[in-house]
């Protein structure tokens, strides 16, 4: 009975080495820490295309956390939906200016939505624990549209204007007389070139 115990305890003793040794290598190769190190701050957007948690979080460019949580909610002071979202930096010694500014970018033209974080210039004051961050609302595309829909149309106005012979340039295009006289101009200064040196007499 004693050397069955015993080889039970050693085949128990093995397979808890070699569980602890696959946890290790598991979490070396995921980067995963039991211990967070890092803390938590906040940004408020009105609108924010579609980003949604778990999306990457940038400092510079340079990936310093991600996003932990995102809330929809009304702001009564305000009288409209805002969106907040709760971003985890994951190294307390990553430094982050209070008067930064966050804004939503894409990877591409349709890639992973993530949030950067553009650095301040000549500020000393950094983020804590807690504290929120400016953020800079994504250009809608609704806007981008009518925005382009606006210079179209100022676009056919102009062409319109002119070939209706409207402005001075759209009179250079119609009016056939102004076209000859500047022809007839050109080719009498290259013909008599001493006429550009000539001042009349007053």
């Amino acid at each position: 009975m004693a050397e069955e115990r015993n080889f039970e305890l050693k085949v128990g003793l093995f397979i808890a080495v070699g569980i602890l040794i696959f946890f290790v290598i598991v979490f070396s190769i995921g980067d995963v820490n039991f211990v967070k190190t890092g803390y938590r701050i906040s940004t408020l957007f009105n609108f924010v295309n579609g980003i949604t948690e778990s999306a990457p979080v940038r400092l510079a460019g340079v990936d310093v956390g991600y996003i932990e949580h995102l809330e929809l909610y009304y702001d009564q002071n305000e009288q409209r939906t805002k969106v907040r979202l709760d971003l985890y930096i994951n190294n307390e010694d990553i430094k982050i200016e209070q008067s930064s500014v966050a804004s939503i970018n894409t990877l591409g033209l349709l890639g992973e939505k993530y949030l950067e974080i553009t650095p301040a210039v000549n500020d000393t004051t950094f983020l804590a624990e807690g504290d929120a961050l400016t953020g800079k609302d994504p250009v809608q595309m609704q806007d981008l549209t009518d925005t382009m829909k606006e210079l179209a149309d100022s676009a056919s106005v102009v062409v319109t204007r002119l070939k209706e012979g409207r402005g001075t340039i759209g009179k250079l295009l119609v009016d056939e007389s102004i076209y000859d006289n500047l022809d007839d101009l050109v080719a009498d200064i290259k013909a008599h070139p001493w006429k550009l040196l000539h001042k009349p007499r007053s």
